[in-house]
């Protein structure tokens, strides 16, 4: 399982997110569903979570979420914007 950086802030609105990471200095945008899925991390759901979550707000089918939530989550971890908790 996986949480935030604590050094990550995020504004969330209706087109995606911009996030920041105080400690590194950079700040990224994402769009909808990867704003939906930091939000889920934030709340601490599991992958599984937050794959059932993306097929149902977003009316995709579990091969396309459990994919995108992979590379999203990849892609946050290369970054260093989420970490495990453990």
């Amino acid at each position: 399982m996986c949480r935030v950086s604590d050094t990550v802030r995020s504004m969330h609105g209706r087109d995606g997110a911009i996030v920041l990471d105080i400690r590194q200095g950079q700040m990224f945008n994402v769009n909808l569903v990867g704003s939906r899925i930091l939000e889920l991390l934030k709340g601490e759901a599991s992958e599984a979570e937050i794959v059932d979550s993306i097929i149902h707000e977003f009316g995709v089918t579990r091969q396309i979420a459990e994919n995108d939530v992979q590379k999203f989550c990849e892609a946050l971890r290369k970054y260093h914007l989420i970490e495990r908790a453990d």
